[in-house]
Parts: C-alpha cells; sequence; structure tokens
C-alpha cells in the first residue's frame, strides 16, 4: 500500500507518577533518519525506539520528541517500615543491657539504618515501560497518517497516469494523418518549385521523414512505464525509489517525442507529457 512520507503523531498519557507525551514528525527523505529529544534519564532508551522504528519504517527524517512532567516531588513521602523499626528498636534496648556506657541510638540514627525508610515513589522501571509503550502507539499512528496520505499522493499520480494515457492514444490515432500529411506536403513543395527529381529520390526522402516523424517506438515505451507505475503503486513495502526512477523513463520518451516532432500537435503533446510527469515526480519525493 502507497505510503507518505510525511505525517505527524502525538500521544499523551497521565499517570499518578506523571505525564508522558510524544510528538513525531516525519518528513521526506532518502533514508530513515531518526532524531531523538530525550530527557536525560531516558537516554538510554534511544537504541530500542530506533529499533522500533527500523522494523516498521524504511525511509524518512523522523523528528521524536518526548516529554515527562513528573508529579511534585514535596507530595512524594517516605513511609517508615514500622516492623523494622520496632525490631531494630528491641535490638538497640537489648543492647543497652549489655553496654551500659554507650551513648543511646537518635531516631535519625534509626532512621538511617537499611530497610527502615521506603520510597513511595515509583519504579523507574515501570515509568520506562509506559514511555517505551507510548511511543509503540505514536509509531503506529504516524504509520496510519502515512497510509492515510498515501492514499491520497496514489489517487494524484493516477489522474496524472490517465492523462498520460490518453495523450498516447491521441498521438498513435494521429500519427498515420501526420505522416500522410507530411509526404503531400513535401510533394506539393517539389512541384511548386518545378523540380524535376528523380522518383527513386522522392521515394527515399519520403521514407526518410516517415523514420523521422515515426514516434510509435517512444508511444508503446510511455505506454508501458506507465502500466509499470500502477503495479508498483498497488505493491508492498517502500517504492519511492523505484517510481522515481521510472519518472526519469518517462521524461526520457517524452523529450525524444520532443526532438522527433515535425508537426505542432505533437510537440504540444510532448510538452504536456512533461508537466504531468514533473507533477507526478513533485508527488513521488514524497512516497515511501
Amino acid at each position: 500500500m502507497t505510503a507518505s512520507m510525511t505525517a505527524f503523531s502525538r500521544q499523551e498519557a497521565v499517570f499518578d507518577w506523571g505525564t508522558i507525551s510524544w510528538e513525531i514528525r516525519s518528513v521526506n527523505q532518502r533514508y530513515l533518519e531518526p532524531n531523538f529529544r530525550l530527557p536525560d534519564n531516558f537516554r538510554e532508551l534511544e537504541f530500542t525506539f530506533r529499533d522500533v522504528l527500523r522494523k516498521q519504517l524504511n525511509r524518512g527524517k523522523l523528528e521524536c520528541q518526548l516529554r515527562f512532567q513528573p508529579v511534585d516531588k514535596a507530595a512524594t513521602s517516605l513511609k517508615i517500615n514500622e516492623d523494622n523499626a520496632q525490631a531494630l528498636a528491641n535490638a538497640i534496648t537489648s543492647l543497652g543491657n549489655w553496654f551500659r556506657n554507650t551513648t543511646p541510638a537518635s531516631p535519625l540514627d534509626i532512621l538511617k539504618w537499611p530497610g527502615i525508610l521506603t520510597d513511595s515513589s515509583t519504579d523507574a522501571d515501570i515509568i520506562k515501560k509506559a514511555v517505551i509503550e507510548l511511543f509503540n502507539q505514536g509509531v503506529e499512528e504516524l504509520i496510519q497518517a502515512r497510509l492515510r496520505e498515501g492514499v491520497q499522493l496514489k489517487a494524484i499520480i493516477e489522474q496524472r497516469l490517465d492523462a498520460i494515457d490518453q495523450i498516447v492514444i491521441d498521438v498513435q490515432a494521429k500519427l498515420p494523418e501526420i505522416l500522410a500529411a507530411q509526404k503531400q506536403n513535401l510533394l506539393d513543395k517539389l512541384e511548386a518549385a518545378k523540380v524535376e527529381l528523380d522518383p527513386m529520390r522522392v521515394e527515399a526522402e519520403i521514407v526518410l521523414l516517415a523514420q523521422k516523424a515515426d514516434v510509435a517506438e517512444e508511444l508503446d515505451r510511455l505506454a508501458t512505464h506507465t502500466k509499470e507505475v500502477r503495479r508498483q503503486l498497488q505493491q508492498k513495502g517502500p517504492i519511492g525509489r523505484r517510481l522515481d526512477f521510472l519518472m526519469q523513463e518517462l521524461n526520457r520518451e517524452a523529450n525524444t517525442l520532443s526532438s522527433k516532432s515535425i508537426v505542432v500537435e505533437t510537440t504540444q503533446s510532448a510538452v504536456e507529457l512533461k508537466v504531468l510527469i514533473e507533477q507526478m515526480r513533485e508527488q513521488i519525493q514524497n512516497i515511501e
């Protein structure tokens, strides 16, 4: 399915421990080029994010920004493990009976003992897991946006292909008439000039003129290339580079048609072809 490289995605989630949000912007680029703006405590996850993109996208320049707003730290409380504190106090009392001259332990000393205080703040692994999940959602939304725009690009390109096919059909239909008119024009000029020429020479001139004006091969190739463009538009995966190559081939045939033109009609048709091909090429720059 045709996919654009231009899209935008935004995801936000609110938790008890804070708010996280992702913004992902994608524009056309020859290769996949992701850039990340991450808070310092999430930089270690950049490789994970890059791996997600690499598995799902092939081309495009991406700007990925993560914002993290934790809850007010003042609201985060430290809790006392009462069971551990009671056990420690009992142990200190017992020791006091043995060592009469020791300084009694202060509450601050007890709080410093491992296992007495517990931090109620959320585990960092939980936060990082939520950040990764939200990033996956953002990438999926981005992909869907690229596909939606790809449908529109495909429709635009197919309209231009229809116009090109019609031009090819029209020129092919006019070819016999064009050649006959040129043959008659040559004969009329010779007669007006009252020039006596060898019939074999006249015939040779007519054949040469016909060869110069014969663009059937170019028209056939134009039709072949438009069929291939349509076929590529139905393919899965990245097709932008292949389409760009086909635009070069179409343009090559249009230039040849223009150079072989001997009448105004084919010259105008060649110009129209070039315009249509350039319009397609501009749109194809955004296709993955």
